[in-house]
């Protein structure tokens, strides 16, 4: 009687499936990162696999299911050359500091300058803000009239 060696094909048809299965996956990321349309016929192609046998796959259908149902930018990626370096990225954060700091200033000196305005109007109360008596011992009021 022969030795059975069922388990060397087993074998191989189980490393021939994960080999078909890793084909598909890369085959489905090239085609998401270059941007192009995910369709089955297009992984199929890609990874040299059936469509049906894509069909049969849960994991893969859904994932090329969510890809093809997302929605689609009509910009693309842009160009290593074009992306901003560290350097300019630096200098664009250095000067929205800079800008930041001057807009404090100004805010701070636009602030004195209404405080003492207000603080103008209420030493001379003939003008258009009515006058109130306030007790001398208790903190003045902070609401205002209209």
């Amino acid at each position: 009687m022969r030795a059975d060696n069922s388990h060397h094909v087993v074998a191989a048809a189980r490393q021939r499936s994960r080999a078909t299965k890793n084909r598909a996956v890369v085959a489905l990321r090239k085609l998401d990162n270059a941007g192009t349309q995910i369709s089955f016929d297009a992984v199929a192609r890609e990874a040299r696999v059936s469509r049906s046998w894509l069909y049969n796959q849960p994991d893969l259908r859904a994932e090329i299911e969510r890809l093809r149902s997302r929605p689609r930018t009509t910009t693309r990626p842009v160009p290593d050359r074009q992306r901003a370096t560290d350097a300019s990225l630096r200098q664009r954060l250095q000067l929205a500091t800079t800008r930041i700091r001057e807009l404090e200033t100004d805010n701070r000196r636009l602030r004195n300058a209404l405080a003492q305005a207000l603080g103008e109007r209420r030493t001379n109360p003939g003008r258009d803000t009515p006058t109130r008596s306030i007790p001398t011992d208790a903190e003045p009021s902070r609401t205002t009239t209209s």
